[in-house]
Formats: structure tokens, C-alpha cells, sequence
């Protein structure tokens, strides 16, 4: 059984018992997210796509803690102008673990 789900723009395909990343949530850590834009939901042969979302379906998740992404360095060079500059930025995200998808009826 999985779904994919949307969270903070992005699609993410998950199934009971995975970790994912997504964009920072304004949520207490060990508190249960309930994800209700779900896009399809499949049960073995069942298939439940939503237009555009799944009708009583919703994936329970757990915050497990606020994380920050690996540092992405943005460099800009101009040649012969003296000119460069160098900026690091880190995302950040939290960390959900999926604890269970509930498609109703």
C-alpha cells in the first residue's frame, strides 16, 4: 500500500513506515501531522486517484524533528571586473515519519 501525497508544493510518494523530508512545518516535534491532499492512494489492485484529491483519504504522520539540508553554495565570478561574490544557504525541513494511510470508504 502507498500514496502520494502533497506537502509544502512537492509530491512525495510514501508508504507506511517510511521517513520523509519535507518543508519546514510549524508543528511541535512528536506531534502527528495528518496529510489530507492525497493525490492516489493504491491498495494492491485498488487505485483511487483523486481530481485532484482523494475523497476521505489521509496519511497520519509523526514529526519526528526540524532538520536543515546540506549547504548549497552559490558563487558568482566576473572576470577581469574584480568582482565575485559567495553565498551558503541550508533548507530547512522536517523530518516526518509515516505512520499510517487511511483511504475511508
Amino acid at each position: 500500500m502507498y500514496a502520494i501525497v502533497e506537502v509544502g508544493g512537492k509530491q512525495y510518494k510514501v508508504s507506511e513506515g517510511d521517513v520523509i523530508d519535507v518543508e519546514k512545518q510549524d508543528i511541535a516535534a512528536g506531534k502527528v501531522l495528518v496529510l489530507k491532499n492525497v493525490l492516489l492512494a493504491v491498495k494492491g489492485e485498488d487505485i483511487k486517484v483523486g481530481q485532484p484529491h482523494v475523497h476521505d483519504a489521509v496519511v497520519n504522520a509523526l514529526l519526528s524533528k526540524q532538520v536543515k539540508a546540506d549547504k548549497v553554495v552559490s558563487f558568482k565570478y566576473r572576470r577581469r571586473k574584480s568582482s565575485h561574490w559567495k553565498q551558503g544557504h541550508r533548507q530547512q525541513l522536517t523530518r516526518l515519519k509515516i505512520k499510517e494511510i487511511k483511504l475511508g470508504s
